[in-house]
């Protein structure tokens, strides 16, 4: 039974945490009869994420589940379970107008953004996305924010994320065929819709666009990690200024 204060997002996050746990174990041990433990830990998490999911309906099966895990553990250090990196860039230009592109997978508004790639700092990783998804040339110029996906709400994998805010130095808008419906420039006063994340960032981004001081953004310790969110889920952001 869910225990009060409870949120569907925090089922997520348990699971997830377990089966980080459980795959971390195993990658690290030899010994049958740990793996055999780590396997039912697996097979619980399994179970939590898939009710969550409401299986039947939209979700997989906890056999699904399990399966995709265990066939994701690695060995040793290689299979260390940590939740990967995405870099996203807010362009500005200098009628202060905002780079946005249509996201082809949700149909979402939101800053060039993307997985990090292995050869790339992460500052290289943003300007290759924004000029990859965008067609516009950019240099960063600073860090604006790093959180984590899963306090914001993002279900479907654990992820954090850097933010850079970049200065648009050339090219011209094209949207990439394949991860971007529609890309432009925008206004504060003419923002599309709907916005990813339920526009959480615009404040941040227009604050940045302008050259107003800011601090770093991040996430802050919670006192008792486990124990809820407590209201903060689903798209709310918990993030502060350093």
């Amino acid at each position: 039974m869910q225990q009060p204060g409870a949120s569907e997002l925090d089922l997520v996050r348990w699971s997830e945490a377990l089966a980080g746990i459980a795959r971390t174990g195993l990658a690290f041990t030899d010994n049958l009869y740990e793996r055999e433990r780590y396997e039912e830990v697996l097979k619980v998490a399994a179970e939590i994420r898939a009710k969550r999911e409401r299986v039947g309906e939209d979700g997989e099966a906890p056999a699904e589940i399990l399966e995709a895990w265990l066939g994701s553990v690695g060995h040793g250090i290689l299979g260390y379970v940590t939740p990967k990196v995405a870099v996203g860039a807010v362009v500005g230009n200098d009628a202060g107008e905002l780079l946005l592109i249509e996201r082809g997978d949700s149909g979402l508004w939101l800053y060039p953004t993307g997985w990090a790639d292995i050869g790339y700092s992460p500052a290289e990783v943003a300007v290759k996305e924004v000029g990859e998804e965008t067609g516009i040339e950019a240099e960063p110029v600073r860090i604006l924010a790093v959180y984590d996906g899963m306090q914001l709400g993002v279900r479907s994998l654990p992820f954090w994320s850097v933010l850079f805010h970049c200065r648009a130095t050339g090219g011209e808008l094209a949207a990439h065929p394949l991860e971007a419906r529609d890309v432009g420039w925008f206004s504060r006063d003419r923002l599309p819709a709907p916005l990813a994340g339920n526009g959480w960032w615009v404040d941040l981004a227009y604050a940045a666009v302008a050259g107003e001081p800011i601090d770093v953004v991040f996430d802050p310790p919670r006192a008792a990690p486990w124990q809820g969110y407590g209201g903060r889920a689903g798209g709310e952001p918990g993030i502060r200024g350093s």
